[in-house]
């Protein structure tokens, strides 16, 4: 989850809240298309069926970094959703707000040669190739939206938004979904990252049933791979778990 404004250097592809295409460089191409190309091969039959179709939808390929105002184009035709372009890490109540409002906020910048394999902040790449595509799933981003009214409303409460994070992180960031009786992958954090896609539906790591109390108690880590992954039975039934989610918050930390 985005926690704090960061990145105060001028960026040649933002302007405002917009994306300017325009200032992507030869190198800025070269390293999407091998983010993409190495990344893209990794997926079929490991992610889930629906953030698939959703790159088919949006267009997406190795061949050209995306342009932010096609894809909105799209996206809200399908879900009435569309990017919005920052710097970087916002603060919480500008994360929550954008989302409660449908806009997604994206970075503009990618990382260099020098940095494909390690990245200490999320860049575009993995703003927009892992987390774009599944923008196109209705009730997936219905859950988005709900989280984020919840997260608008408790945001000058840190204890409540720490609890919040780990929803967010264990669903958004990191969820595994079960399709045709077999594990597949949502969450852009995996992904994003080679190693985490082989490594999250092997048998190394835990694989629990999706329920609310035990995400709310149970810690994560930004360090390293997860121990355990929660498994969700469809987007709808992640969508209609938001109720369970404001209770849980308000009996925390009052209405």
């Amino acid at each position: 989850m985005m926690i704090e404004e960061k990145m105060k250097r001028k960026i040649p592809t933002l302007e405002g809240d917009k994306q300017v295409y325009d200032q992507y460089t030869e190198e800025d191409q070269k390293v999407w298309k091998i983010l993409f190309d190495r990344q893209i091969s990794n997926l079929p039959g490991a992610a889930t069926m629906e953030y698939l179709k959703g790159m088919e939808r949006i267009n997406y390929t190795g061949d050209r970094i995306p342009d932010f105002t096609e894809t909105n184009n799209i996206l809200k035709n399908l879900t009435g959703w569309e990017i919005t372009a920052v710097p970087g890490i916002v603060d919480d109540s500008l994360f929550f707000g954008l989302m409660a409002g449908k806009r997604f906020p994206a970075t503009t910048w990618l990382r260099t040669m020098e940095q494909l394999d390690y990245l200490e902040e999320p860049d575009m790449f993995h703003d927009v190739f892992a987390h774009v595509p599944l923008l196109t799933n209705q009730p997936f981003v219905d859950f988005l939206q709900g989280l984020s009214r919840i997260g608008a409303r408790f945001v000058h409460n840190p204890d409540a938004i720490h609890a919040l994070s780990r929803i967010y992180w264990y669903t958004v960031e990191f969820g595994l979904i079960r399709e045709k009786g077999e594990l597949r992958i949502y969450g852009a954090g995996i992904l994003s990252s080679a190693g985490e896609t082989k490594y999250s539906l092997g048998s190394e790591p835990e694989h629990l049933e999706y329920d609310v109390d035990k995400v709310l108690n149970t810690p994560y880590r930004k360090d390293a791979f997860q121990t355990q992954y929660f498994v969700i039975d469809s987007y709808q039934a992640l969508y209609e778990s938001l109720p369970l989610v404001i209770q849980r918050i308000e009996e925390r930390f009052g209405g």
